[in-house]
């Protein structure tokens, strides 16, 4: 079975790509425009498919080059060393965007143009940003190494991949439960309410989770140093 640390690892590593401002601004719009939950639910069902695809694809890959994660092997060393200072970066970045930068940011004006396209382009274009965020292919990478350090069966590594996939997209998925549950007109408030906070901390937010996941993947990879 999945050790509790997998699980601690997959929830907090899916929950970190699941903050994604850029869709999660997106989904907003689209749950405030027409056909909301049609279009919504395409959306979310869009992200959780491409979370899957991913997982799959560094799962198949890690199998069939036989890849060794354990602590101390020089791959899995390597990848949380990389994936700290990438993070690193992007925290810093955000930070000193968010310092210099008064208001929204840039990319929340784009977001009515997007929401206006037709639904094949909107979804292909959402996946496309979600495979090259850098954060997040990191995050995948990251997660794809715990579960080959597990050694876990086939089914039980589906099954700990359908959860992480789940919280990749949990913070997605609860504005489309609540629309679902109260209806687009009682939700509008909120909504409304949720895309101002969203824009207004976006970059803050951001920095703060890539600097604390560099903090936690820098020890690993010292961890591992120490044990290599």
């Amino acid at each position: 079975m999945p050790s509790t640390s997998l699980w601690r690892e997959l929830l907090g590593f899916g929950l970190a790509i699941s903050f994604s401002p850029l869709h999660i601004g997106l989904l907003l719009l689209i749950l405030l425009g027409p056909s909301p939950l049609r279009r919504g639910s395409w959306f979310v069902l869009g992200w959780l498919l491409t979370s899957a695809a991913a997982m799959a694809l560094l799962l198949s890959v890690g199998h069939g080059l036989l890849l060794t994660m354990e602590r101390g092997t020089d791959q899995r060393t390597g990848l949380d060393l990389l994936a700290a200072g990438g993070l690193l970066a992007l925290g810093l970045n955000g930070l000193l965007s968010s310092r210099e930068v008064t208001g929204p940011p840039a990319w929340t004006r784009r977001l009515d143009g997007f929401c206006a396209l037709p639904l094949p382009l909107l979804l292909g274009l959402s996946a496309a940003v979600q495979v090259s965020s850098p954060d997040d292919l990191f995050l995948y990478a990251k997660t794809a190494a715990s579960l080959l350090e597990a050694g876990l069966s086939r089914p039980l590594e589906v099954v700990s991949t359908a959860f992480f996939t789940l919280f990749t997209g949990i913070l997605l998925l609860l504005p489309l439960a609540g629309l679902l549950l109260v209806g687009q007109e009682r939700l509008v408030p909120v909504l409304q309410t949720g895309k101002g906070w969203l824009f207004a901390n976006a970059e803050l937010i951001v920095a703060a989770i890539c600097i604390g996941l560099a903090a936690y993947l820098g020890w690993q990879g010292v961890e591992g140093l120490r044990v290599g």
